[in-house]
């Protein structure tokens, strides 16, 4: 397969509503030519919780809690379960590609094993003893370190997910709704025993060497080459349009 040409976003810190509406926005414009395949890297600030396409917010969120945090709290466009984005714990990377994008499975579930890939790969450079773990999870010695989540709209591929430098379960079940609090004390044992992180893999975290990493694994897994690039003038004004219409709407969030 011939090498690949591909856009690299490194975004840093924006808010959810910005940061699910660039990769809507980017997605769209894949999809139809316009522009490269594109691997984004990007933080959330504030701290968020994102909940799955398909789920309720109100059933899956302390609203309150986030209120009282200053967390934002937003519906993907991707399924899945919710999700809390730790502004400082985590890196966020979203890959959008054309639907018939070569050597990529027209197949969900298969798919995800290719794309994941190159989390896999990028992980193993940072000396993690990373393995794809089926549906759509990397996990480093039987503990999950990344989740990830795709749709197919527009034509094109959304495939995105985040890679936990470190986590807080405290703070994560205090944000998303749980029972009652003798489950809680249970959820959070489970957490500390299924869910890993890079400090806590290797001691330390160094942000810039994490994503270099990603992007070498991405590389190899898709046989492409990064080339740093920008949003074009066509994809942020859509990504305002699409933040106004849909990601900042609370009917959007409260549609479940």
């Amino acid at each position: 397969m011939m090498t690949q040409h591909w856009r690299l976003l490194l975004h840093g810190a924006r808010n959810a509503f910005d940061n699910m509406a660039i990769d809507e926005a980017i997605l769209r414009t894949v999809a139809v030519g316009d522009a490269p395949g594109t691997l984004r890297f990007y933080t959330w600030e504030p701290s968020a919780v994102s909940i799955g396409y398909f789920q309720g917010v109100e059933q899956e969120v302390d609203l309150e809690a986030c209120r009282r945090e200053g967390v934002d709290v937003i519906r993907r466009i991707t399924g899945g379960g919710a999700v809390f984005h730790d502004r400082e714990g985590e890196i966020t990377y979203s890959l959008m590609l054309q639907g018939n994008a070569p050597g990529v499975p027209q197949n969900v579930l298969d798919s995800y094993g290719v794309l994941c890939q190159g989390l896999v790969l990028g992980l193993r450079r940072l000396g993690l003893a990373a393995t794809f773990a089926p549906i759509n999870d990397i996990a480093v010695n039987g503990r999950k370190i990344s989740g990830n989540a795709q749709t197919r709209r527009f034509g094109g591929i959304l495939q995105h997910g985040t890679v936990l430098c470190d986590v807080n379960p405290a703070l994560m079940f205090t944000l998303l709704k749980v029972p009652d609090a003798k489950l809680r004390d249970k959820l959070l044992q489970t957490v500390a025993e299924r869910v890993t992180s890079i400090r806590r893999e290797l001691g330390a975290v160094d942000p810039q060497a994490v994503i270099e990493a990603l992007c070498a694994g991405f590389a190899a897994a898709l046989d492409a080459e990064f080339i740093p690039g920008v949003l074009t003038e066509q994809e942020a004004q859509l990504a305002q349009q699409i933040k106004e219409e849909r990601y900042a709407r609370r009917e959007w969030l409260f549609k479940r």
